[in-house]
């Protein structure tokens, strides 16, 4: 059975209190909860991590080479700064997949280039908590067939 990494970047623990005008009111326990819901009705086993550390985030990423067929990236903010999660998202050769709860483009300035998008094999923003179920269905659909872990 296939198997994605859901990773969560900094902050994100905070959901449903942080900026729920922004993010919205969901806390990750719900957005994990549905993640593992549709990944059953996929056919895929999902697992999750989160940190608000780079170098976690890093070794996750090589961590799952081998293990997974796919992960579902939220950098948070270390999305517009971290050269070295782009070059592990490169590194661990894994189709990846960067979503964003709220649309960058339309944030402030400095939220609008993205380090990792570059390396991504696909980018979902703006679509809230959908984001990370529009991210794993096209993980999915991305899969070869017959291919498993």
């Amino acid at each position: 059975m296939p198997r994605v990494l859901i990773l969560h970047g900094p902050n994100l623990h905070a959901l449903g209190s942080r900026e729920p005008e922004v993010y919205g009111h969901e806390t990750l326990a719900d957005i994990e909860r549905r993640v593992t819901a549709l990944a059953r009705e996929l056919g895929w086993e999902a697992e999750f991590a989160q940190s608000d550390h780079e170098g976690v985030l890093i070794d996750a990423l090589y961590q799952a080479r081998g293990r997974v067929q796919g992960v579902v990236f939220n950098p948070g903010g270390f999305t517009h700064t971290s050269v070295a999660l782009r070059d592990a998202v490169k590194g661990a050769a894994i189709p990846t997949v960067e979503v964003h709860l709220s649309n960058p483009q339309a944030r402030e300035r400095f939220r609008h280039d993205s380090m990792i998008s570059g390396v991504a094999l696909g980018t979902v923003q703006g679509f809230g908590v959908e984001g990370y179920l529009l991210a794993l269905r096209g993980l999915a659909a991305h899969q070869p067939r017959g291919a498993s872990s």
